[in-house]
């Protein structure tokens, strides 16, 4: 369904394919019939140190991916002080057909997780235009003990959706953070820790976009 395009650090175009699947319309709005270009225009943070992260889009105008292989927060054994907490910082600036928009709709995370028991994780993420006062956050807790696949899914219902001005550039920005506590372990004889990555490009975060026409 998707075709990688680019690592983190380039801002290159991303192109769309205008085909849809029908299935899709009800809950995200009908995309674009004409395609849909994305630049990034900034991949920054601990979590995704130039050329570790790749994205990519889906031919239908419905999602984009975001893969990483360098996204670890830990502690414990091995672990640097300032290893606890990583962040990834996408700009994104999506350039759509005349008379429409777009909001973030829907966001899957995955990821593997080892915590100790006693030990907790947080997996937080928010989203929000250049210029504009709203923000979308949304932060999801694990506890240990845990050693295992994860998965979360951040949905904003069609009231609460907060789509880019009609006819204005604005740049995207998607912002994402992982954090491990030590609490009641043993940090000095455990290692706990959360990643969003994948070795093999299995895993990846699908943003999912609910699209309108403008006035």
């Amino acid at each position: 369904m998707f075709r990688p395009v680019l690592t983190a650090g380039a801002a290159v175009a991303l192109v769309a394919a205008a085909s849809f699947a029908p299935s899709s319309a009800s809950s995200q709005g009908v995309p674009p019939p004409d395609r849909v270009v994305i630049d990034v225009v900034a991949v920054n943070g601990s979590g995704c140190p130039a050329g570790t992260a790749a994205v990519a889009v889906a031919h239908d105008n419905t999602a984009f991916t975001v893969t990483y292989s360098r996204y670890l927060a830990q502690v414990g054994v091995g672990a640097k002080p300032t290893d606890f907490r990583k962040n990834c910082q996408l700009g994104l600036n999506i350039h759509v057909p005349q008379g429409f928009t777009y909001a973030v709709a829907k966001a899957d995370y995955r990821g593997f997780a080892h915590l100790e028991s006693g030990a907790s994780g947080m997996e937080r993420a928010s989203y929000y235009f250049q210029g504009m006062s709203q923000t979308t956050s949304v932060s999801h807790r694990f506890t240990g003990p845990v050693s295992d696949d994860w998965q979360t899914t951040d949905v904003t219902g069609a009231a609460d959706l907060v789509y880019a001005p009609c006819g204005v550039s604005r740049i995207l920005n998607v912002n994402t953070e992982l954090r491990v506590g030590a609490g009641s372990s043993d940090p000095a004889t455990t290692t706990s820790f959360m990643a969003m990555d994948s070795t093999d490009g299995s895993v990846s975060t699908v943003y999912h976009f609910a699209w309108k026409e403008c006035p």
